[in-house]
């Protein structure tokens, strides 16, 4: 009966993967661009177009920033990859990226109403990357970094983050920190365990894990109580291959310098003994995590294994385990601890602002909102974060995010906490209405089974 348990599990499991294999080559991409103006007939474009679009060039000319109101630059976001660290998949190029990119351009407008466009780029050196980025400034109102190598992509955020005058994102580590932490909060409150006693083991010490890292100390976890652990075995202040590389990569240093308080040496299942709570963004598995590593962590356990497209141990496996509480980072099991709760509200909090920049402080915002918004509907072991289809969490945490904005000075404009939620509620209903009258007209086609 097990066995036959695991094999629908399974096909479940893999079931999205043949979905998409289908449906992709069938709709020829996922997004397009639709007018927004009106075209009562051709004379509208003397209005659009030439001789008419003159004056608000003009406009734009003398006053820079009338540019976010005579133009769609205040709701459009870049989704910029070099295809380096595509998912769970790796250095797949810009090309066999482009379908992620594509993904989440849909999700960004479906769920947040922002128009994103995915851009890929040939080249996988960091600067030229901050150029292009700096480039398409004049055109987008936000940037969205997406799957870029470590240890580059924390050079390239810093960079960009200090020298545009736009907010840009990397979404694999704030998207992913903000999430994570929303998920971790509730997870532990369900279980009684406050945030500051905590033992945490961190599995994977990448961009993700790094940032996770940073905002779960800004939200109260004790950064003595994190035990990180990497390829070659758990971070500690005696790891010589970390000291040699510290200028090359001083986040994953200084977490050796300030992290496991225990002293503790070993690989994971060192790491995993006694802890409360395993945050994983790691390799995809299965079998990156063992059964007999959960079974050694503390009563009332913890396990969030997030790595795409397939978890670093099955949810069933980890419960069998022992661990009471399991999320991964897909829909089709319960507690998705995905990105895509975070970003779409988190631009739509930060471009109705037209804020400069998106700081730690507005990602934490955000998480605590994600968590209210799931304790408002009533936590339990299998629901510690919103579902997507939750869509009220989004204007939420728009607002969450815009009022951050407001109150830390970074925001141009001020708009009052209801006039952000009104817009936000206005803004995401338009696009998923105006994704069903497509789908209901027929203009986006059903695919035959």
């Amino acid at each position: 009966m097990k066995q036959i348990n695991e094999k629908q599990l399974l096909e479940k499991a893999n079931k999205p993967g043949k979905d998409a294999m289908r449906l992709h080559p069938f709709y020829h991409g996922k997004i397009e661009v639709i007018p927004k103006c009106r075209v009562k007939d051709f004379n509208d474009f003397a209005i659009w177009y030439t001789p008419g679009v003159a004056e608000p060039c003009k406009e734009i000319q003398k006053h820079p920033l009338k540019v976010y109101d005579y133009t769609n630059k205040w709701n459009t976001v870049a989704v910029v990859s070099d295809g380096t660290r595509v998912l769970g998949l790796g250095d797949i190029g810009p090309e066999a990226g482009l379908p992620v990119m594509e993904g989440k351009s849909l999700l960004f407008k479906y769920l947040g109403g922002v128009d994103a466009y995915p851009i890929c780029l040939d080249t996988k050196n960091p600067d030229e990357i901050i150029q292009a980025v700096k480039w398409l400034k004049p055109s987008f109102g936000g940037i969205n970094l997406e799957d870029i190598e470590k240890p580059k992509c924390f050079y390239i955020l810093k960079r960009l983050r200090k020298e545009m005058d736009i907010p840009v994102w990397h979404d694999d580590q704030q998207g992913t920190a903000t999430i994570v932490t929303a998920g971790a909060i509730n997870a532990l409150k369900i279980v009684g365990k406050p945030l500051n006693t905590a033992l945490v083991c961190m599995v994977g010490a990448g961009a993700a894990n790094i940032a996770i890292a940073r905002v779960l100390i800004a939200t109260g976890i004790q950064q003595k109580n994190i035990i990180m652990v990497d390829s070659k075995g758990i971070l500690h202040t005696s790891r010589k291959d970390l000291e040699k590389e510290k200028d090359k990569n001083p986040e994953k240093w200084q977490m050796c310098q300030k992290s496991n308080s225990e002293g503790r040496t070993g690989g994971p299942a060192e790491a995993f003994k006694h802890t409360d709570i395993c945050l994983a963004a790691s390799k995809p598995g299965p079998g990156t995590i063992k059964k007999e590593w959960v079974s050694s962590m503390a009563d009332d356990s913890i396990v969030f294994a997030t790595a795409n497209p397939v978890p670093e141990i099955w949810p069933w496996e980890a419960k069998e385990a022992g661990a009471r509480i399991i999320a991964t980072g897909r829909s089709d099991f319960p507690n998705q601890i995905n990105n895509s709760l975070g970003f779409p509200g988190i631009f739509r909090g930060t471009l109705d602002v037209r804020a400069e920049t998106i700081t730690d402080d507005m990602c934490i915002a955000a998480a605590y909102e994600l968590a209210k918004t799931a304790e408002d509907k009533g936590l339990s072991d299998t629901y510690v974060v919103p579902t997507m289809d939750s869509w009220e969490v989004f204007p939420r945490e728009a607002v969450a995010v815009g009022m951050k904005a407001i109150s830390q000075g970074i925001a141009r404009v001020k708009p009052s906490r209801q006039e952000l939620y009104d817009h936000a509620i206005a803004i995401i209903k338009k696009s998923r209405d105006i994704t069903q009258t497509l789908m209901n007209e027929g203009y986006i086609a059903n695919a035959p089974e």
